[in-house]
């Protein structure tokens, strides 16, 4: 997997998702999606684009048809149950059957190679404008219990005893008790807390414990709990109720 960072001074419009096996054809794509200011990441084949999927959840992906170990039509199939993130198709068959199949199966656009890198960086920019116009606003204010996170200012507080009480996190803590608070019964695997909140480093799964460790004692000199919560042989739960 690749990290092709956008290019500095330029506006970070989103998460690209490259799932395709030839390196060499997603180190160009990724060229051209950062000129654009996007950011992108690289799973060569199936299982690791819908591995990446579900921990990073990018803005859109252009997935290949033909994947090692998942091809690319189960992978579209499996993300449109998830939800709708955009994709567009990549392959070398250019028969209407295929290009059928994959708007059948929720495709927002497909493109035949060899194809113009930029023209694809700008199908791109295409799909993310149209559904964005489309989408609701996110939600910028997490609230789980006496926790609550405001995700434009990074300001996080807990309330406790009848008082509001500000937290002063590091940005790897703010990241992990955001991810944790999204989906607070969810187990969460150091994997994929640390490709959420430690996507840029070069670190071991381990480093996710210290970072936790940290924000709970933080937590518990005010005499808060359990949070985050150790799941056995899994990892991490946010550990509070909603």
């Amino acid at each position: 997997m690749s990290d092709a960072q956008a290019r500095p001074g330029a506006p970070a419009q989103g998460l690209v998702l490259i799932a395709e096996d030839e390196a060499e054809i997603a180190e160009i794509l990724a060229a051209y999606l950062q000129r654009s200011g996007l950011r992108t990441r690289h799973a060569a084949d199936g299982q690791a684009a819908l591995s990446l999927h579900q921990t990073l959840k990018p803005d859109l992906i252009l997935l290949d048809v033909q994947m090692p170990l998942i091809d690319g039509w189960k992978v579209l199939s499996e993300i449109r149950s998830r939800g709708d993130t955009p994709v567009i198709m990549l392959t070398a068959l250019d028969q209407d059957i295929d290009k059928l199949m994959g708007l059948r199966l929720g495709a927002d656009d497909y493109v035949v190679k060899p194809f113009n890198p930029a023209e694809v960086a700008a199908r791109v920019e295409a799909v993310l404008r149209r559904t964005r116009a489309s989408a609701p606003a996110a939600a910028q204010v997490l609230r789980v219990g006496a926790f609550e996170i405001d995700l434009e200012s990074h300001h996080a507080s807990v309330s406790q005893g009848g008082q509001t009480h500000p937290l002063a996190l590091t940005l790897t803590e703010f990241k992990l008790l955001a991810c944790l608070m999204r989906a607070p019964k969810r187990a969460f695997s150091r994997t994929e807390l640390l490709e959420s909140c430690l996507p840029e480093g070069d670190t071991l799964e381990r480093t996710v414990d210290s970072h936790v460790s940290k924000l709970r004692k933080k937590l518990e000199a005010l005499g808060i709990q359990g949070v985050p919560t150790s799941v056995w042989g899994v990892g991490y739960r946010f550990g509070v109720e909603p």
